[in-house]
């Protein structure tokens, strides 16, 4: 008896201690509840694009954001309420993480194309890897099957997420506690490639750090008051040389000592980052190709799935 009962159960036993969720999302998870899903996104966010280049680095990091705290669950996506905290006014995301009337209106649209299937949380995955391909980035297969969390955690936010005046060990650390390895962290740095980041986050770096290309700091201290409180949100871009084309001119930048955020420059500072930067910086390729699969693997953190969470109606608000 008791070996039968090993040998129907072994398999499930495994499954269990051996299975992470992620193992459950899949590349054509809604190939059949709704078929026209990737063709109902990637126009929203190209219109989005369109009106403003900016929108795809800040949905990409808005991703980015949503991954690192209790997995890519939407959690993000949560206004705050009364009587809910949500995790839009974290040190890292307060007047800065925006393009959340983006996702609504791609909600908005796929909720007409197929009622209560898609979630938030996968809709976002989507339109990460949209705008990374309509700025001339490579493409993925999207993994799918991501449920919305119903619970959001300001904390994790303000914990989880590197700062810019995050060094080394800081960096390395944070990705490490998401199970994402250093070579990990430096290829998804290179989403710096696109966006702009304020004055208040890289002021220190342009006045008081010294591994910086001088003439850089002087250009962009003209648009960064050395004050604090003067200029705080002025932008400058992470990449000059082409800030709305995802490139690997965020990596040659690093090796001119010409990264905005001290956490950019971080990776190229005479540490065990240097080689993997000098690659990329002479082999694009190597870089799209290893930022793809850091995308996928970014979106297998923690993902809700089966009948956990929902499928909100309303990216902003639980059912």
């Amino acid at each position: 008896m008791a070996s039968t009962f090993n040998l129907t159960f072994f398999p499930l036993a495994l499954l269990l201690l051996f299975g992470c969720a992620s193992a459950q999302l899949s590349t054509n998870y809604y190939s059949s509840t709704c078929p026209k899903l990737f063709s109902t996104v990637k126009p929203v966010v190209q219109s989005a694009i369109s009106k403003e280049n900016r929108m795809g680095a800040s949905i990409l990091r808005l991703f980015f954001h949503d991954c690192f705290v209790n997995g890519c669950d939407g959690s993000l996506l949560l206004d705050d309420t009364a009587n809910f905290t949500g995790e839009k006014n974290a040190n890292p995301n307060k007047n800065s993480v925006r393009g959340f009337d983006v996702i609504d209106n791609i909600k908005t649209a796929v909720e007409t194309a197929c009622p209560g299937v898609v979630s938030c949380a996968d809709i976002l995955a989507i339109a990460a890897r949209d705008s990374v391909v309509i700025l001339g980035g490579p493409s993925w297969n999207v993994k799918l099957g991501r449920r919305d969390a119903t619970t959001a955690s300001m904390s994790g936010a303000n914990n989880n997420i590197p700062g810019p005046s995050s060094n080394l060990d800081v960096l390395t650390s944070k990705f490490s506690a998401q199970g994402l390895s250093t070579t990990d962290m430096v290829t998804l740095a290179g989403a710096h490639t696109i966006g702009q980041a304020r004055c208040t986050t890289f002021r220190s770096h342009i006045y008081n750090d010294t591994n910086i290309d001088s003439s850089f700091a002087s250009s962009t201290q003209s648009s960064c008051p050395a004050t604090s409180g003067s200029g705080d949100d002025n932008l400058s871009p992470l990449d000059p040389k082409t800030s709305y084309t995802f490139d690997n001119n965020y990596y040659k930048n690093l090796i001119n000592q010409e990264g905005l955020l001290h956490s950019d420059q971080e990776l190229y500072n005479n540490g065990s980052t240097d080689s993997q930067v000098k690659t990329y910086s002479t082999n694009p390729s190597q870089f799209n190709s290893d930022f793809a699969a850091a995308m996928i693997k970014m979106g297998d953190i923690s993902p809700l799935t089966g009948s956990q969470g929902q499928i909100r109606k309303n990216c902003r608000v639980v059912n």
